[in-house]
């Protein structure tokens, strides 16, 4: 029995060596188990790759790192700059919605000429502290930078994203959903916790409800979405909200 409850415990594989081609989508092979035993609303959160890499799905949390979806990692890739270093160590960990961690594992991303499959996979739990979060501006193909939270911020940035999340406010309390939705998501892509809060509750049924918001269709999963956001971005309400979602 013993040998068995540990083997429900979570665990990441991850090749040792991912091997991508600048310029190029490559394929970021890892998987995530068992699947029976994975509490909802996990996600991984991909540490240390280059500050200019853009994943095909999940949200940029600082410079060389994002928050990506369970759901998203059988068809997950990286997109990597022309000038990035020919090798990045990074660290994958397995998260759950309260923050905690489940488990880890480390591999080298390494620049080939050509993408070549991963080989050598390794498993690891969670255990030692994963490097410092390197500093970096974040662009490119389909990717909006994202300021990473707290003191990341400049003054003039977080008076920015107040002014957008303030605009916000005004046209959701004239009913203008649409616009108050651009305005909340531009904030949250500056970095401001209570603007992906903000944005989440223009999809969440229940806050809909109590904003009295007629004629809009709630949308669990863009909810779901933003306020993991939120939470990445220090947003501690951001947690109740996810479990009253996964209850419904």
């Amino acid at each position: 029995m013993p040998n068995h409850a540990q083997a429900q415990q979570p665990t990441i594989s991850v090749a040792a060596k991912l091997s991508a081609e600048a310029g190029v989508r490559s394929p970021l092979v890892i998987r995530v188990g068992p699947a029976a035993g994975l509490p909802r609303n996990s996600f991984l959160r991909i540490r240390g790759l280059p500050p200019m890499a853009a994943l095909s799905d999940g949200h940029s949390i600082a410079p060389g790192s994002w928050a990506v979806p369970l759901t998203a990692l059988a068809n997950l890739s990286v997109l990597l700059a022309p000038d990035a270093p020919a090798s990045s160590e990074i660290v994958v960990t397995l998260v759950a919605v309260d923050g905690s961690v489940l488990a880890e594992a480390r591999s080298t991303l390494v620049v080939a000429s050509a993408a070549r499959a991963p080989t050598s996979a390794t498993i690891l739990r969670s255990g030692s502290e994963p490097p410092a979060e390197p500093r970096g501006v974040i662009g490119g193909p389909g990717l909006r930078a994202v300021q990473s939270p707290g003191q990341s911020m400049t003054p003039e940035d977080r008076e920015r994203a107040t002014r957008l999340l303030q605009k916000g406010e005004d046209h959701l309390s004239e009913g203008n959903v649409s616009a108050a939705r651009l305005m909340f998501e531009k904030a949250a892509d500056a970095g401001l916790a209570q603007a992906a809060m903000a944005l989440a509750a223009t999809f969440d049924a229940a806050e809909l409800s109590r904003l009295s918001v007629r004629g809009i269709q709630a949308d669990a999963k863009e909810a779901r979405r933003w306020y993991e956001r939120a939470l990445q971005l220090g947003s501690r309400d951001a947690e109740q909200r996810l479990r009253r979602l996964g209850a419904n």
